[in-house]
């Protein structure tokens, strides 16, 4: 592990593989609570799964006790964005629900998110899924050696917004690895500052939330759980991307 010119915390060969190695069980862990997310069961349920999944693989979940944060998972239901807190709600059918986690194996840290459906739910939020993910994989395209934190920004933005969408502004993807938030800040949207020049060895969480109407929100009474503004609904994604020299490798992929 050493650091760039930029202070920003790359990773060796080794730490990469350690990360992806924690990727693996991650979506292991994250396509148990896929399995496990339908009608009536309650949100502090899906969150007991992840936990007791990452303890039995000797790991340890990243968000619990993070700045207070009391759970595993960030469980965001329709309007909730981000850092929703498990907690006795039932889904229910036409629910969209956003699932974010961390695993710290070997002190190093893998962070991942997809959002899930509930049963059927309405074509335009179909798309928001669709769309919302596809940005992802374009933004993921841009994690190239050589060029900058911009290019996924506005990869992900231009999707995103072709189809009618909004890119949230207020929170941003960020590098990962030894802490769950490291530099460089990877923005969703296109600011004047084109960020980071990316280097091989940088690990990034690159993470749209994308919303069905406006990009602002706010944050609910709990301090945490943040929601859009107009309450339409949102959707998230995420994965930790190393930069290498033969292009990004996504570690959350199971591969």
């Amino acid at each position: 592990m050493s650091k760039s010119k930029t202070g920003i915390i790359l990773k060796t060969a080794n730490e990469i593989e350690i990360i992806r190695e924690a990727g693996r069980m991650l979506k292991e862990c994250l396509q148990l609570v896929r399995e496990a997310t339908a009608e009536r069961v309650r949100t502090k349920d899906l969150d007991q799964l992840a936990y007791d999944y990452i303890v039995s693989k000797g790991g340890r979940p990243a968000f619990k006790g993070y700045r207070g944060f009391p759970a595993t998972l960030c469980v965001s239901v329709n309007e909730e964005v981000v850092h929703g807190i498990p907690n006795n709600r039932r889904l229910k059918s036409g629910d969209i629900v956003s699932v974010d986690c961390g695993f710290v194996w070997q002190g190093l840290i893998a962070d991942s998110a997809t959002t899930i459906a509930v049963g059927s739910i309405e074509p335009n939020i179909e798309k928001l899924l669709k769309v919302t993910e596809e940005s992802l994989y374009l933004g993921i395209g841009q994690a190239r050696a050589g060029n900058y934190v911009q290019d996924i920004s506005r990869a992900v933005q231009e999707h995103v917004e072709s189809h009618g969408f909004s890119i949230v502004r207020d929170l941003v993807g960020h590098g990962v690895g030894k802490e769950l938030h490291e530099e460089p800040q990877v923005p969703n949207y296109v600011s004047k500052d084109r960020g980071a020049k990316l280097e091989t060895g940088m690990v990034i969480a690159i993470e749209p939330m994308v919303n069905t109407g406006t990009y602002e929100v706010h944050q609910k009474r709990d301090g945490w759980t943040i929601v859009t503004k107009d309450k339409g609904y949102s959707a998230h994604y995420e994965h930790t991307v190393a930069i290498t020299n033969n292009g990004p490798m996504i570690l959350t992929n199971g591969e």
